[in-house]
């Protein structure tokens, strides 16, 4: 049995009470003190023997109570001590001041197949055996650095254990040292940068276009080889990469991104594979990881993947062949387990046939593919898109929501958008920034005088919306019905038909029809 006995401190009260019960010939095994409290692990101590005992303990001068407890604190807080370190995923390390393990919980025993890391020396561990010197004799305040143990790369953080944080080297009584793999890198690095949009239910779009694609994506998600996918700068391919992830058997896992054409060669060759300590001036003293480490396990994306150098084509070849790579400047044979899904706004086809890019890549990333519809082949889509973006340009405002005038929407259904999706979205966040009424109009939207301008409609007569000049309001209006109609009525070649896109009325429509001229089927 366990007790708690309470008392009022003074010399010699601990040393009458363990003769109490060596008195009674009962063995002590553990005795915590703990003022007002000391407690006692008396295993030969019975229930029905407590209540004698309790009454001679209260005989003792400064006694104030005596209770039954089911553990003592030291035992108590080791529990949870080993309970804390055995969820941890990351391994963990308590080493004294000459670097002997003290302490090390099961993700750190699994680095060397389950056999407990206790009694061991840091230098048996870790393939630097200058390091574990340096970092005793620095008193366990070093920088966090990549370490190898065990032929393992890690990223590892000491923290001194020391009565003060500024003790001396000879004052610190050992360290904690915590091991960072990889692919947990990966995991924080993709929850700092917090992408989530979702799965393809997420992705806006319900024109055929694109109920075609997210039906194909679908089932190529699942299947676990590379995947190409192509379309205009703009149209969201990463979204619908991300999508096909997380629809993927690696959900859950690390999703990074590259853009090759974002970065020099020897800048993206770093960030994709990673480098050795030392590889060049003012790299990082212990080495880094690159993305195909980070991600081990999940996705890596690869952006504009037709910007990559023959040099980089060559790398990325390799290691679509077998799985492994070296590092920038390290000789050590790295292997991991990443799908690869690239994208490009680039004919890759016709770039191997001028040898601008390498065929046998080209295979290799094009064993699946997508085709990501350009804005202007999804016009269902356009208005969905822009009462998405108006919402959350609103709240990044914080302003009250605000809503399309049909001029407005017209304006939109009849923009070439050749920046396609993010150019309506940055449409969009300017023409709401600017306006300071619960109605967005088709003036307000700049779009005439946006990167990428509405072009002239040769059917119109006059200047006309397409130059940006019109003779007076009634002008640029009719001009802009007439190129609407022109352009959607051979698509919905009737009145009720094109009435039923333009969510209006059949009457109105005909009469439009008429008064421009534009003969109706019906």
């Amino acid at each position: 049995m366990r007790i708690d006995i309470t008392f009022t401190d003074r010399v010699g009260i601990a040393h009458e009470v363990l003769a109490v019960l060596a008195t009674r010939r009962l063995n002590v095994v553990a005795v915590e003190v703990d003022p007002p409290h000391i407690f006692i692990d008396a295993p030969q101590l019975a229930s029905a023997a407590l209540a004698g005992l309790r009454a001679a303990l209260l005989e003792v001068g400064g006694v104030g109570d005596v209770t039954a407890v089911d553990m003592l604190p030291g035992t108590r807080r080791r529990l949870h001590l080993a309970a804390v370190l055995a969820a941890m995923p990351d391994p963990v390390l308590a080493v004294d001041a000459g670097g002997l393990v003290i302490l090390s919980n099961a993700a750190a025993d699994d680095i060397v197949g389950g056999t407990a890391l206790v009694g061991k020396r840091l230098a048996e561990l870790i393939d630097d055996e200058g390091f574990p010197r340096e970092m005793i004799a620095a008193g366990f305040q070093v920088p966090a650095r990549e370490v190898m143990l065990r032929g393992q790369p890690f990223q590892l953080d000491v923290r001194p254990i020391a009565d003060s944080p500024t003790a001396e080297p000879s004052q610190v009584a050992g360290g904690v040292l915590t091991l960072h793999a990889p692919s947990r890198l990966g995991e924080r690095l993709q929850a700092l940068r917090n992408f989530d949009e979702g799965g393809f239910d997420a992705i806006i779009g319900d024109s055929p276009a694109m109920r075609a694609l997210k039906a194909r994506a679908a089932r190529l998600a699942p299947v676990d080889a590379a995947l190409l996918i192509m379309g205009e700068t703009g149209t969201g391919k990463e979204l619908i990469a991300h999508a096909c992830h997380r629809a993927s058997g690696r959900m859950g896992k690390t999703f990074l991104a590259l853009n090759c054409a974002a970065l020099p060669e020897n800048l993206a060759e770093s960030e994709l594979f990673g480098y050795a300590p030392g590889s060049f001036t003012g790299a990082q003293r212990g080495g880094k990881p690159g993305l195909l480490e980070l991600a081990d396990q999940g996705t890596v994306f690869l952006d504009e993947v037709g910007e990559m150098s023959p040099y980089l084509q060559a790398k990325l070849l390799r290691f679509l062949n077998d799985g492994s790579f070296r590092r920038v400047g390290g000789e050590q044979e790295m292997r991991v387990n990443v799908r690869i899904i690239s994208a490009t706004h680039r004919k890759l086809d016709r770039m191997v046939a001028e040898g601008a890019f390498r065929e046998d890549l080209f295979y290799r990333l094009n064993v699946l593919a997508l085709q990501v519809p350009a804005l202007r082949e999804r016009d269902d889509d356009i208005l969905l898109l822009a009462r998405h973006f108006i919402l959350r340009a609103c709240a990044q405002a914080q302003r009250r929501p605000c809503r399309l005038t049909a001029a407005a929407a017209g304006a939109l259904l009849t923009n070439p958008w050749r920046g396609n999706v993010r150019q309506l979205e940055s449409v969009i966040f300017r023409a709401v920034t600017m306006i300071d009424g619960p109605w967005l109009d088709a003036p307000d939207l700049e779009i005439a005088t946006s990167s990428v301008a509405v072009e002239p409609n040769p059917d119109a007569t006059g200047d006309g919306l397409g130059d940006g000049i019109a003779d007076s309001w009634d002008a640029a209006v009719a001009d802009f019905e007439r190129g609407l109609l022109n352009r959607l009525f051979p698509r919905f070649p009737s009145s009720r038909k094109l009435a039923g896109r333009l969510k209006t009325s059949h009457t109105m429509v005909a009469n439009k029809l008429r008064k421009y001229g534009i003969k109706s089927t019906t």
